[in-house]
């Protein structure tokens, strides 16, 4: 499917887009990336996407369009600045989803968040618009879902029957965010490499979470989009891992300490994503955790 064909990638700086870009030029895509100039991995088409013009412009002969494009930060970081992450975020997909469908591509795919659920067991698909946001997640999760609506709305209006939304789990990999505000998997490494016995870890680490190797999420975006998956599907590992389990796999490797601060927030107690549809359509993620958490540390050790 991608042999030969114009493939936009957004966001192409994230840690997704890594490996996505990697993947798709393996299969013979020719490659246009853009993200904000401030991107730390430079790309080919830098640039504003809250501009509907530039918006316009990149979208001009491509085939295939990933929109990855988006603000990453930690839920305390998102609740103490929510107009930074939130607003960028509407614009984003309002602008990409009107260019992409008056290009005429021949696919779109949106990429949500697990931010867009309500606190609950299970993450199921249908559920969304049953509920509202966590309120650690409410900005930015409303953001995310006016992203699907948009893509909905055109889907519906024009029977644009083009489009894929996918929402990721927690992802962590290679070119994640190690810097102020990183979420857990990173934070925790990166106190594994600093100089001292120990490594803190917020909370009690009883919180449940699901976590999904970035490079599992590439695939299965690529697996919607050849398939012509329409509607939204989770993109999870469909177990439940605690703080304290993912704490201890990094402490093991660096053989340091483990040291609990109980007066730091914890976030929901459980966020897990149903991954039944996901498997219905034939994607299942192929990385341990344990491995995946590996490969991170030895790909950051090797960019330190």
């Amino acid at each position: 499917m991608f042999k030969n064909k114009n493939v936009l990638v957004l966001g192409a700086g994230g840690m997704i887009a890594q490996d996505l870009v990697r993947i798709l030029r393996n299969r013979g895509a020719i490659i246009t990336t853009s993200d904000l100039p401030s991107s730390r991995i430079p790309t080919n088409r830098p640039g504003d996407l809250r501009d509907r013009s530039f918006c316009k412009d990149i979208c001009k002969d491509q085939d295939i369009i990933f929109n990855l494009a988006g603000l990453k930060g930690s839920p305390q970081r998102c609740l103490e600045s929510p107009a930074t992450f939130s607003v960028p975020q509407v614009q984003f997909g309002a602008n990409m989803v009107e260019a992409a469908f008056n290009e005429g591509v021949e696919w779109y795919l949106y990429t949500s968040s697990v931010g867009v659920y309500s606190p609950s067991e299970i993450f199921y698909e249908d559920d969304v618009w049953k509920t509202f946001p966590s309120k650690h997640d409410w900005y930015t999760g409303w953001a995310k879902r006016m992203g699907e609506l948009n893509v909905q709305s055109y889907m519906e209006e024009y029977n644009w029957n083009k489009c894929s939304i996918v929402r990721p789990a927690n992802v962590y990999g290679p070119y994640d965010n190690f810097g102020e505000w990183s979420m857990v998997i990173p934070a925790l490494i990166k106190k594994g490499f600093d100089d001292n016995d120990t490594i803190e870890v917020w909370g009690d680490g009883s919180p449940i979470r699901d976590f999904i190797f970035s490079e599992d999420v590439a695939l299965g975006m690529i697996h919607m989009v050849e398939n012509k998956i329409t509607e939204p599907v989770n993109l999870g590992s469909g177990s439940g891992v605690t703080i304290k389990e993912i704490a201890e796999i990094i402490s093991e490797y660096f053989k340091k300490e483990l040291i609990w601060d109980t007066t730091k927030p914890m976030g929901d107690a459980k966020r897990l994503m149903s991954t039944d549809r996901a498997a219905e359509y034939g994607f299942v993620p192929r990385t341990p955790l344990k491995d995946g958490i590996y490969r991170t540390i030895n790909w950051y050790k090797g960019e330190m």
